[in-house]
């Protein structure tokens, strides 16, 4: 009897030291489902070594793939390529840092075979520090806002996918990529597993503050118009304001109660539309800037190097 081939990827940022852990407890845990699996490592032209510790796991076992990127695109585009290399009729996305605990893939995939096409973890218990898991709430509770879908903030990439998630995930034509939010777009049938979440490994996120702000200003524009069509919405409350002012401002003249005549009223209008034009012609000007980006069609990622990949 055939068995189901599973297949993990995994991108590798400042995670030298974590790939062999990685590994050895990958398939462990792929072992107790199937001997036909395959864990593919992105190497994000990572600043250490860590494309040397993949290039040693993978000449000790060719069940391990590597690539290794031609520099750092960022870790929703090096899952991106791994997902491209992947041959598995399920696939599992999880990060290297081992706070994604490949214990749990066994489990993952027992409630898939329930009858769904994707099961996601659920970190009930967040391993994060006060401020992060704060700031990926508001994230989520206004890019749920602005994209008019429902996002979960404990829940990111560990998961598990059926082959037909993931080919709708890759055919999406998008410049900017953020996997949780593909997976959420694509649809199909989901479940949620809540997991165990463990501390990191070592080291620490290399999403500080301005990364996490450009990583959501990126996805909120990439994913949605509202914010376009806040604009608009802002606009006609303003007009209907200034309409509401003018008919104040008629009464009063025919009252004979201005004694200085339209000077106030002058400078806030000119201050408030101003600033109102400028932002609308900013938002505008963001979403043709993606536009262009779009446009010139490039790779969302160039590979460099691939190890036991034919």
């Amino acid at each position: 009897m055939k068995q189901t081939k599973i297949s993990v990827v995994s991108p590798v940022y400042r995670g030298a030291n974590l790939v062999a852990e990685l590994v050895r407890r990958n398939v462990e845990a792929l072992t107790s489902i199937t001997d036909d699996y395959e864990i593919i490592l992105v190497n994000d032209a990572s600043p250490d070594n860590s494309w040397t510790a993949i290039e040693a796991e993978c000449k000790k076992n060719p069940r391990v793939k590597g690539l290794n990127l031609s520099r750092n695109f960022g870790q929703h585009y090096a899952i991106t390529a791994g997902l491209s290399y992947a041959t598995g009729e399920w696939i599992v996305v999880m990060d290297c840092d081992l706070q994604d605990r490949p214990e749990e893939i066994p489990h993952l995939y027992k409630k898939a075979q329930e009858g769904y096409d994707s099961v996601l973890a659920q970190r009930v218990q967040r391993s994060h520090r006060w401020f992060k898991k704060m700031g990926s709430q508001m994230f989520y509770k206004v890019f749920s806002y602005l994209t008019e879908t429902r996002q979960d903030a404990s829940v990111a990439n560990f998961g598990i996918y059926n082959r037909k998630v993931i080919n709708a995930v890759l055919s999406m034509g998008d410049a900017m990529r953020y996997f949780p939010t593909q997976i959420q777009w694509v649809g199909f049938k989901r479940a949620y597993l809540p997991i165990q979440h463990d501390e990191r490994a070592e080291g620490k996120s290399t999403y500080n503050l301005s990364r996490l702000f450009q990583l959501a200003f990126d996805t909120i524009i990439s994913f949605s118009d509202k914010p376009m069509r806040l604009m608009v919405q802002m606009g006609l409350l303003v007009t209907l304001a200034a309409f509401i002012v003018g008919i104040v401002f008629i009464v009063r003249y025919f009252m004979g109660l201005i004694e200085v005549m339209g000077f106030a009223s002058l400078i806030i209008s000119l201050w408030l539309l101003g600033g109102i034009i400028i932002s609308l012609i900013g938002v505008v000007g963001i979403y043709l800037g993606k536009l262009f980006e779009k446009a010139k069609d490039r790779p969302t990622f160039i590979v460099n190097e691939k190890l036991n990949i034919d």
